[in-house]
């Protein structure tokens, strides 16, 4: 019931106004997120670099609702490719494609993302497509197959939790896709995603097993330790080095488990997100870790 009412208030402007206005949840989510401007982000990114970290970073925003809005989140993803060539670092992003247009123009958002994937291309970089909610799974597949770019150059992501995925998982790794497998994020109908956790983690290690057992470099994200020990597992038992797929985890999260995963000689993605439009990505947080929601109500109660 928590997770639902969280989820329902991501996607609500009067409890957003209320909520970003108190000091408690500004500073919680200074945890999650690495600031508002891209100056913060590339701090961040340059710590976990000489942390030994990868990362992926993330403009937040999403559900754009006109043509310049998405020119505006395109540019500025634009930027922070070459921001990123400029400082060294080989360029790697997250994008949505809902902040190109995709909720109102499909056609505008396959533009504005083949812009990013010609620049990705032009600086040695990746351009992962995030998944959204169901309402765009199908949109957003159908653009990334049409989409003219090597592989990898652009992947996407597939969520463990829809009762579709174990067949768009085949259908990607027939076309050399490269794949980062979440669970989800998003309150979805019984109709159409797995209702309980264990069935969506078993969904998960079976999606799993499916993209390691392919030749493409997969990102297995996941904070949750059995399916981070299931993942270990099958890549010993089939002999799969950790230099043929990568962990990843969010910014902020079980920071611990992240250095400890590092030690043991995996490459571990961190996904960076910034920007001033922070609440949706920080109210999904809140759902996903109870603890979270626990901190946040003593520094609300302190204050």
């Amino acid at each position: 019931m928590l997770r639902t009412l969280l989820l329902y208030l991501s996607e609500r402007k009067t409890p957003q106004r209320l909520l970003t206005s108190l000091p408690a949840v500004r500073k919680l989510h200074e945890r999650f997120v690495a600031g508002e401007s891209i100056a913060e982000a590339l701090a961040a990114v340059r710590r976990l670099k000489s942390d030994g970290f990868d990362f992926t970073l993330d403009h937040l925003g999403e559900s754009v609702k006109d043509a310049t809005a998405a020119e505006a989140a395109t540019q500025a993803y634009l930027e922070i490719l070459d921001r990123l060539k400029s400082e060294g670092l080989r360029p790697n992003i997250s994008i949505k494609l809902t902040s190109l247009g995709l909720a109102f123009d499909e056609a505008l958002a396959r533009r504005n993302l083949a812009m990013l994937a010609d620049r990705a291309r032009q600086h040695e970089g990746f351009v992962r497509i995030d998944m959204e909610s169901s309402a765009y799974t199908e949109s957003t597949l159908r653009v990334f197959r049409d989409l003219d770019a090597p592989r990898d150059r652009v992947g996407v992501v597939i969520q463990a939790y829809l009762y579709r995925s174990e067949k768009d998982v085949k259908d990607l790794t027939a076309m050399g896709a490269w794949v980062r497998l979440t669970k989800g994020a998003y309150q979805e109908p019984p109709e159409i995603a797995f209702p309980k956790k264990v069935q969506v983690d078993a969904n998960y290690v079976k999606l799993m097993t499916t993209l390691l057992a392919t030749s493409g470099h997969h990102a297995i994200a996941t904070h949750d330790p059995q399916m981070i020990a299931a993942t270990q597992a099958y890549a010993r038992e089939k002999g799969v080095g950790p230099d043929r797929f990568e962990f990843q985890m969010l910014y902020g999260v079980r920071r611990r488990l992240q250095r400890e995963l590092l030690q043991q000689g995996y490459r571990v993605r961190i996904y960076v997100p910034y920007g001033r439009q922070w609440y949706p990505y920080f109210m999904r947080r809140l759902a996903e870790r109870p603890a979270n929601v626990l901190f946040l109500l003593r520094n609300l109660a302190r204050a």
